[in-house]
This record gives structure tokens, sequence and C-alpha cells, in this order.
């Protein structure tokens, strides 16, 4: 495993995201099993990151987050979630959703909380009620570290200017597919010390074999898969970790396969220009 710091603390590059596991919009029982397996055998493999959300499956999946890590020491894992978007983002409200998120993932402090989106409506009173919620949680040892996840570079700003704690990272999509974050924002980052998390850096499955000639031509040239190098390209930029998603052992080591290797700089610069 390959690893970064998140205020001061290592983690690795890679970590599991969990959106789907365990249902959609509502939870899902039916497949716990295999869910819970997959977390734990991703966990084995070095994968201690786990990112989940309240919103996952109506909870569901911090629940399943829970009931995997639960079988190894809690010191062991960097447990990410983040407060719903249905909140108006109210002091109290924030408060609440930490403590539901801790029993649903069976633990009694959350390592990072991010806000999941910008709020719609009165932005900057929303984050300042949001991020005072937040020192009190980190105050309170409650939470260890706090993000936010879509938040353009002026929102981040702003956010940042209302909390006496580091913003560590901002999760947002980030792929082969979509570039976006590479007209400023990851800039913006590598220049602050800001983590960016990279969510469906997979485009949900779309990036792989077949889906890009140039993208297949470099997989050939390493002698890699084309899920390998589009991870590859995404870690080879400074600050930047990413959280795919796997339920399946045969894709957790295709996913495993990006670490250890890097891309040559005119590779990278093909992959760009997809």
């Amino acid at each position: 495993m390959e690893y970064t710091e998140i205020g001061g603390t290592k983690i690795p590059v890679l970590g599991l995201g969990t959106w789907k596991m365990g249902g959609y919009i509502r939870a899902d029982h039916s497949k716990d099993y295999l869910y819970i397996k997959a977390i734990m055998r991703a966990i084995k493999n070095g994968m201690t990151h786990i990112d989940t959300a309240e919103i996952y499956s109506a909870g569901h999946s911090e629940e399943l987050a829970g009931s995997a890590i639960k079988y190894f020491k809690r010191e062991k894992f960097f447990i990410t979630t983040k407060v719903s978007p249905h909140h108006l983002l109210t002091k109290s409200q924030v408060l609440s959703a930490a403590k539901g998120s801790l029993k649903r993932l069976e633990t009694d402090y959350i390592d990072l909380y991010l806000v999941h989106w910008p709020p719609p409506v009165i932005f900057s009173r929303a984050i300042k009620n949001a991020m005072s919620a937040f020192d009190e949680l980190v105050e309170k040892g409650i939470v260890r570290y706090i993000g936010v996840s879509n938040f353009s570079i002026r929102q981040l700003k702003e956010a940042q200017s209302m909390t006496k704690n580091k913003i560590v990272t901002n999760q947002v999509e980030y792929s082969l597919m979509d570039k976006s974050p590479e007209k400023g924002l990851l800039d913006f980052c590598q220049k602050n010390d800001i983590i960016l998390t990279a969510y469906s850096p997979l485009g949900q499955g779309t990036i792989k074999a077949g889906w890009n000639e140039s993208l297949d031509m470099i997989a050939k040239k390493y002698k890699k898969t084309a899920v390998q190098v589009a991870l590859r390209y995404l870690l080879d930029h400074p600050n930047v970790i990413a959280i795919p998603r796997t339920t399946s052992e045969t894709h957790l080591k295709e996913i495993l396969g990006c670490l250890g290797w890097h891309l040559k700089k005119e590779d990278m610069e093909i992959l760009r220009g997809l």
C-alpha cells in the first residue's frame, strides 16, 4: 500500500467507497453478508480508509462499515463519513447527525467528518452553523478532522474562514471521464495542503478496457489494465487520493494493481488530453 497524510495522520492513498452498499435511497439488507465480507477483504488488503455517509442507503452503509470494523482494532482505521444534505445544517442538526453516525458506525469517534454537499440556499449562514458544530465536535473529541465535499474554490475558502480547524480535504468527483478538478481546484488544494479525495474515480465502472483507445495503448505499454492506469493517473497527482468502490475479490486485486509504479510524464499528458 502507498500512504499519504491527512492532518498528520498516515492513511492509504486508496480508500474504500461504500456508496450503494446496502441499498440506494432506502436500506436493503438482502446482501449484508456480501458487503461486510467485501469491506473486511479490502481492510485485510490495506484499504483501511473507509468512506461512507449517512445518506448512503439511509444510513445502512454506515451500519455495514461498523459491522465490518468491529472485528479489528478501531485505531487501525480511518473512517470518513458525511452529514446529509437533507439537513438544513443548523448547529443542532449537525450535532445530532454526528451522534447518529457514531451509533450506526458503532464507534465513539469519527476520523474525518464532511459536509456532503454545499447548502443550496443561504450558503454563508448554513456553513457558519455547520463549521461551528464541527468545531464543537472536534473540541469534544468526537471528530478528529473536518472537511467538505463537492465544494468550489470560493465555497472552500468561505468554509475555511468560518472554522478554527483546518479543512483537510475536499471530496469531489474526479476521473479520466471528469477532469473538472484540474481547472483550478486541484491546484488550489495542492497549494493549500488540502487533500483532494476523488470519488467515482472509475466513472462508476465506465472506465475499463475498450473505453478509450489511448488508455488501452498505455495500459498495454505498462502491462497493466485500463482500470489500473486510470487510477494511477489520479494518484500520480500530488495531494490526490481515491476511494473506488468494489465488492468483488477479482476487482479488488485489479484495483490494488495500480500501486507501486508510476506513469511517465508523456503518458500523463496523453491521459490529461483525453
